[in-house]
C-alpha cells in the first residue's frame, strides 16, 4: 500500500515524536541522515528542534509520509535558501525512509512528492541536496532526475579515519 504525503502538517506531539523514531530507526540502521549510530532520540530532537523553529519562521516546509497505518513512514524538509541571490531554488534535507519500508519504491514516492511540493512554490527552479558518499545514495538520487554538480572529497567525517565525501545533487524543474 502506498505512503500518504501531506505537505505541511500541523505539528504536535504525535508527529514530533513520529519524526523522531524515524530519524533514529534510519539512523540506527546506517542511514546517512546527518547521525551515526547509535543515535538516540534525545541527541536528535534539537535538531529536529531547529527544523520546526524554520518551519515556523517560514524557511521550510515539511513533507511527511504515513503508510497504512498511521505512523510516520517517511520525510523530507523543503528549505528556502535565504541568500538573495539563490532564492530560485531551495535545499532538500533529511530525506528519509522508514528501514521496514525500503525496498518497496517508497524513497521514490518521497522525491516524487518533493519534487511536486516544490513545483507548487513561486519562483522555485531547481531542488539540491546533498548526500554522504560511498553508501550509493548519489546512483539512487541520480536515478530520480538529479545530476551530481560537486563533490567535498572527505568532507564527512562518520568517525575518525572513516571520511566520505559530501556529494551535491540538483534537480532543475524548468
Amino acid at each position: 500500500m502506498p505512503l500518504t504525503f501531506t505537505l505541511d502538517p500541523s505539528v504536535n506531539r504525535e508527529l514530533r515524536d513520529g519524526i523522531l523514531d524515524l530519524w533514529a530507526d534510519v539512523s540506527n540502521a546506517g542511514g546517512a541522515v546527518g547521525f551515526v549510530a547509535p543515535a538516540t532520540r534525545e541527541e536528535i530532537r534539537p535538531e529536529l528542534v531547529r527544523h520546526f523553529v524554520a518551519m515556523a519562521e517560514g524557511r521550510a516546509r515539511l513533507l511527511v509520509g504515513h503508510d497504512e497505518d498511521g505512523r510516520v513512514a517517511a520525510t523530507a524538509f523543503l528549505t528556502h535558501n535565504t541568500h538573495r541571490l539563490m532564492t530560485h531554488w531551495l535545499w532538500l534535507y533529511t530525506v528519509m525512509v522508514h528501514p521496514r519500508h525500503q525496498g518497496r519504491g517508497y524513497g521514490r514516492d518521497l522525491l516524487a512528492a518533493a519534487e511536486d511540493a516544490a513545483r507548487g512554490i513561486d519562483g522555485i527552479e531547481a531542488i539540491r541536496l546533498t548526500c554522504r558518499g560511498g553508501l550509493g545514495l548519489e546512483r539512487f538520487y541520480a536515478s530520480c532526475g538529479y545530476k551530481e554538480v560537486g563533490r567535498v572529497p572527505g568532507a564527512i567525517r562518520v568517525a575518525p579515519g572513516d571520511e566520505r565525501d559530501d556529494v551535491i545533487m540538483l534537480l532543475p524543474l524548468t
